[in-house]
């Protein structure tokens, strides 16, 4: 007998598979065509990808959740299909079915078929409403500690809490656009909670928004580009800024190493009508033909203020590919200042909750750059309280909590003598 939605739960065991066994980011594997996502059609392609990014926001509980109920720990693929249907029954499916996939799965498998009456046995433990009272999977010892000590106990919970939870779709629009239904935030973002597939959305093909999230959508408002000045945006896929500065009237430069992710760019460019100089480089040794107005940074980081959209980093990292980061930030910012006209302005921006990357990069570029000053601007929607003392701008997950937080930024905008 066929099991509806086999296919896809299957697939969503071998991402858990790829992430949890072997350590790779979500991302890779789907986009590898030899990946758990093979021949699947792409209503099942983003059921396995739902179902897997649900999964990976309550391992933790999950896992506490079936413990009582294995004398012995079995094997990791029978433990992620236990997992899935767990998170399955969890986020309201049907117990029946997601029981009889997860024992289908089990039994089909090259060296599981012993395990399918275990399975059945101990799903059929599981009550009805598997997520009550579970609590919010925590971040990995390396990541957490240092947040406590940043941000307390309070802050970090809350965060965990935000991050456990499906984020909403936020969008940037241009003046006049045709936008599905949503809430408009007070930083100007519009905010989607029913959001489907996003190229049928109200507005896609007309190219007068794009997918940005309403705390990265913030750096270029700090920035705050007009027209006819010369801009650029380094680091730049994929490129939500880029298209904010050249919806400005500003013509824009955008510098990225990586030529699949401009690709990206250039599309989103094409279908929003809009105008931007792309060039595939490294930006540490990338030479400008003249200075800029103005500078935009997003510096690679530990992208850990974006868990709530991946959930598979932290079951990935380690924290061991910080301390390089730091160092790649300090020397691409001291590029970007290099590389502004005098009187022109830069701001660094990350997408990481440790304040090394953020707080910390700031303090040490005032000391390395004595006429270097932070320039704090009005920026439209944002609470005083997100300023730091030295003029920064620090963005969390649980800003903003009851409409589905934001994602973890530090910027700062730099001007005076580089």
């Amino acid at each position: 007998m066929a099991v509806e939605g086999l296919a896809a739960r299957a697939a969503a065991v071998g991402l858990l598979g790829a992430v949890l066994g072997e350590g790779r980011m979500l991302a890779e594997v789907l986009a590898d065509p030899q990946g758990p996502l093979q021949g699947l059609p792409p209503a099942e392609r983003a059921r396995a990808q739902r179902l897997t990014l649900a999964v990976l926001r309550h391992v933790e509980g999950v896992d506490r959740l079936l413990e009582p109920h294995l004398r012995k720990a079995p094997p990791r693929m029978v433990r992620d299909v236990l997992r899935l249907a767990v998170v399955e029954i969890g986020m309201g499916g049907a117990a029946h079915g997601a029981v009889n996939a997860a024992v289908e799965i089990v039994r089909r498998g090259k060296r599981t078929g012993a395990y399918a009456g275990l399975v059945n046995a101990v799903l059929r433990k599981v009550p009805e409403a598997p997520f009550a009272g579970m609590v919010p999977q925590r971040m990995p010892r390396w990541l957490r500690q240092p947040l406590v000590h940043a941000y307390g106990r309070e802050a970090v919970s809350a965060i965990e809490a935000v991050q456990a939870g499906v984020p909403p779709l936020d969008l940037t629009l241009r003046a006049g656009a045709v936008a599905p239904e949503g809430e408009m935030l007070p930083t100007g973002s519009l905010r989607l909670e029913e959001k489907g597939q996003v190229s049928a959305l109200a507005g896609y093909e007309a190219g007068g928004w794009w997918v940005q999230d309403a705390a990265a959508a913030l750096a270029v408002r700090l920035l705050a580009p007009v027209a006819g000045e010369r801009v650029l945006d380094l680091c730049s896929a994929p490129g939500g800024k880029t298209l904010q500065i050249a919806a400005s009237g500003a013509q824009v430069v955008a510098v990225d190493l990586s030529g699949a992710r401009m690709g990206r760019v250039r599309e989103n460019l094409v279908r929003c009508g809009l105008q931007a100089e792309l060039v595939v480089a490294d930006a540490l040794v990338w030479e400008p033909g003249e200075r800029f107005d103005a500078v935009l940074l997003d510096a690679p980081c530990s992208a850990t203020g974006t868990i709530r959209r991946h959930p598979d980093l932290p079951f990935v990292k380690d924290g061991s590919e910080v301390e390089g980061l730091v160092a790649l930030q300090a020397a691409l910012l001291d590029r970007a200042l290099g590389m502004v006209k005098p009187g022109g302005r830069v701001v660094f921006c990350t997408c990481s909750l440790l304040p090394e990357e953020g707080e910390g990069q700031l303090a040490a570029a005032l000391a390395r750059h004595p006429g270097l000053r932070v320039e704090r601007v009005e920026v439209p929607g944002v609470d005083p309280a997100w300023w730091t003392e030295a003029g920064g701008l620090r963005l969390r997950p649980d800003l903003w909590a009851a409409r589905g937080g934001m994602d973890g930024f530090f910027m700062a905008r730099l001007e005076g003598v580089f």
